[in-house]
């Protein structure tokens, strides 16, 4: 009985400790994302109505903003297709 107890308390622990990493994970995910769109908006905030920064900075961190670029590009491309932009909200090929 004490066997099987210890076991099951073992496998217990071990589920928590996935699914707490688990979480965690989700949510550093998420926290660089968010990271990523608050750079992103930094340096071509001027699309926005925000102060950009001094053109030589933007110009040296472009290479670092080729993902942000191509989603920039692509959200305009779908900006006059509202049913388009459903569609790769629910990832729908």
């Amino acid at each position: 009985m004490p066997l099987q107890f210890g076991h099951i308390l073992k496998t217990t622990l071990k589920t928590l400790t996935q699914v707490n990493r688990g979480k965690a994970t989700g949510i550093l995910d998420f926290e660089l994302k968010e990271l990523e769109n608050i750079f992103t908006l930094l340096i071509l905030g001027g699309f926005a109505g925000l102060p950009s920064p001094p053109s030589p900075i933007a110009i040296e961190l472009l290479p670092y903003m080729e993902k942000e670029l191509i989603v920039l590009i692509a959200r305009a491309d779908l900006a006059q297709d509202p049913l388009g932009v459903l569609m790769g909200m629910l990832e729908i090929d």
